[in-house]
């Protein structure tokens, strides 16, 4: 599990150390540094994948942070470089990003240096390892806000969705995952469980977990013969009279294609797995928030680390329901509000009680509702 996070002259961050836990929430004002933690850590694992990291004892011709490519864009070094970056004695400015990691508590550090045109930032130093460490291994999620949009079919990647188990950064991959692990088995941990699902088959739970956003709701996978593409339908209702004609994506609206992918990220989730996820309320009616957050906290609690960036008060009352009914330890729990002053970014960080209230709550977090009954009853 990634302890702590460094940050150093990277976007919102001049320098900040981010304590993590099993489950960490995100948020604040927009613009405020949210995202750019769930992007340090789609740099690194994308810098990585690529061939373009080091590691201790390890050197890589051309090495260095890619910032652009299948996880995050970022543009240039001038895009990622904090405007008030802290100066070095001599050469150009650099960007460090980092992680400690347990049991052995060890702190990982990659050193680049600034270069305002290029889209690969050298590495000056590296000083870290791979194995352990969630950023880089097998079971890795990372699902953008701006998810794949309803459409009439989508990418059949053999490379991807079997070899590799990844949704896309935009869960593009999403359906042909289910057309090949459909029949797969969850995890046995009985919070991710849905009491309602036919068996524990992934197929059979992601469609159980999908009604609660739509009630009656069916799903099919299916591969379109002759193509490198596959097609997913909805079907709303019970077998029968009952039963509606199936629809494609497009009919059926953004939020059940937005909802799936996150469903998906957690149900496979394992012991060791690092899930971010960015606005998994996208597109989804309140009561269907409320389950989306229950889902990731038994996600969690299944062994994965789950980092979600939300603006919905209704995925941080999901969460502290959640630990006051002891589906999470109040200590597995991190809710991080950043709030963007004019020249930094501060972390404010109530601590949750086993009762699922707030040591304090700071302005701006989650309080629009009372400060506009107030102007009514005013």
């Amino acid at each position: 599990m990634i302890d702590r996070l460094i940050l150093r002259n990277f976007k919102a961050f001049r320098s900040q150390d981010v304590s993590l836990a099993p489950y960490c929430l995100l948020t604040g004002l927009n613009s405020s540094g949210k995202s750019s933690v769930l992007q340090a850590l789609a740099l690194l694992r994308q810098s990585f994948e690529r061939g373009a990291l080091e590691f201790s004892g390890v050197s890589r011709s051309e090495s260095g942070f890619l910032l652009n490519g299948d996880l995050v864009e970022l543009g240039t070094g001038k895009d990622v470089l904090h405007e008030d970056y802290e100066r070095h004695q001599s050469g150009p400015p650099v960007i460090e990003l980092g992680m400690e990691t347990g049991p052995d508590t060890r702190v990982s550090l990659w050193t680049a240096e600034y270069q305002p045109e290029s889209d690969l930032l050298p590495l000056r130093d590296a000083d870290g390892v791979a194995e352990g460490n969630p950023v880089f291994g097998s079971h890795f999620q990372y699902l953008r806000a701006d998810r794949v949009a309803p459409a009439v079919s989508y990418p059949r990647s053999y490379d991807a969705a079997v070899r590799r188990r990844f949704l896309g950064a935009r869960g593009e991959h999403t359906v042909n995952f289910l057309r090949h692990h459909g029949d797969e088995f969850i995890h046995a941990d009985t919070a991710l469980q849905h009491p309602q699902a036919r068996s524990l088959r992934l197929a059979d739970q992601t469609e159980a977990w999908m009604q609660e956003i739509c009630p009656g709701v069916n799903l099919e996978a299916v591969g379109i013969e002759g193509t490198d593409q596959v097609r997913l339908s909805f079907k709303f209702g019970t077998a029968g009279l009952s039963s509606s004609n199936r629809y494609r994506p497009t009919n059926v609206g953004f939020g059940l294609t937005y909802a799936l992918p996150i469903v998906v990220a957690c149900l496979t989730a394992r012991p060791g797995a690092l899930i971010l996820l960015e606005n998994p309320e996208a597109h989804i009616h309140p009561r269907g928030q409320t389950a989306i957050a229950r889902l990731t906290c038994a996600a969690a609690r299944a062994g994965a680390q789950v980092l979600v960036e939300t603006h919905s008060d209704h995925i941080l009352n999901g969460v502290r329901i959640t630990v006051k009914e002891q589906g999470l330890q109040p200590d597995q729990v991190a809710l991080h509000f950043f709030n963007r002053t004019t020249d930094r970014t501060e972390i404010v960080t109530p601590v949750l009680g086993a009762d699922g209230m707030l040591s304090t709550w700071p302005e701006g977090f989650f309080d629009e509702w009372d400060r506009s009954l107030d102007q009514l009853l005013d």
